[in-house]
């Protein structure tokens, strides 16, 4: 018998999404973040990059903020209206204390309870190599949990009047191959699919494909994908680390 998701974790109010480049989120996890807004949770994004090695046509002086603003757009479809991004350089965005420093001092602003992130392992599964950088920030997370809540880790941090944040107690990484919980696609389904489509410059870039039919088929079977495992509905998946 195919091993069941668990429901994610109810009980908390505040939520911090940490990743790597503009339209990470959106490629599945925005459906999730669409119902929790709605259910009057807070959440805010933090981007370690602003895209800008994203579209091989567009020069990254001209990409950064054209990408900046769809990401902008793109997060208040789902109701999400803080976002942040820490300028790490895209596509060669490094794992060590510099990634981790900004992104325990994002922890220690917004005090979560709930972080989410991007798939930190060296697959999506099979064969579908993951990207440098959201490796890089996906461990950096994990890690600035525990750097966020240690007054003697990045001492600065805290003379500077960002106290120490022990309040986090799950972090969510979406897109996980190890998935360990889930949360229903279909209520949050139309949402996520605009929000993606506020990425319309990187879409157009990157297929040929009419972009509404494209992010309505890439979610539909990114979704449906899991339906097996969640008692048969689609669902955004996530591999939960207790804290």
């Amino acid at each position: 018998m195919t091993e069941q998701l668990a429901p994610m974790p109810a009980d908390w109010q505040r939520a911090l999404a940490i990743v790597a480049h503009p339209d990470d989120l959106e490629y599945g996890a925005a459906s999730a973040i669409a119902q929790w807004t709605a259910q009057g949770r807070e959440v805010a994004y933090v981007l370690a990059t602003r895209g800008e090695a994203g579209i091989a046509t567009l020069d990254p002086e001209r990409a950064a903020p054209l990408r900046e603003r769809e990401q902008r757009a793109s997060a208040a479809v789902v109701g999400v209206s803080s976002v942040e991004f820490l300028d790490h350089p895209d596509g060669v965005v490094e794992y060590g204390p510099a990634l981790r420093r900004d992104i325990a001092a994002a922890i220690r602003r917004h005090r979560p309870e709930l972080v989410v992130t991007l798939n930190h392992r060296d697959t999506f599964g099979g064969t579908f190599w993951n990207s440098p950088d959201h490796k890089a920030v996906g461990r950096a997370v994990l890690d600035a949990v525990a750097d966020a809540g240690n007054r003697w880790i990045f001492r600065d941090l805290a003379e500077s009047g960002l106290e120490p944040w022990e309040g986090v107690r799950w972090v969510a990484v979406a897109a996980s191959p190890r998935p360990t919980h889930a949360v229903a696609a279909e209520p949050g389904m139309e949402q996520a699919v605009r929000s993606l489509l506020e990425h319309r410059a990187y879409i157009e870039a990157l297929t040929d494909t009419d972009p509404e039919t494209y992010a309505r088929e890439f979610l539909a079977q990114s979704t449906g994908a899991a339906a097996e495992r969640f008692g048969g509905r689609p669902a955004v998946t996530f591999e939960v680390f207790a804290f």
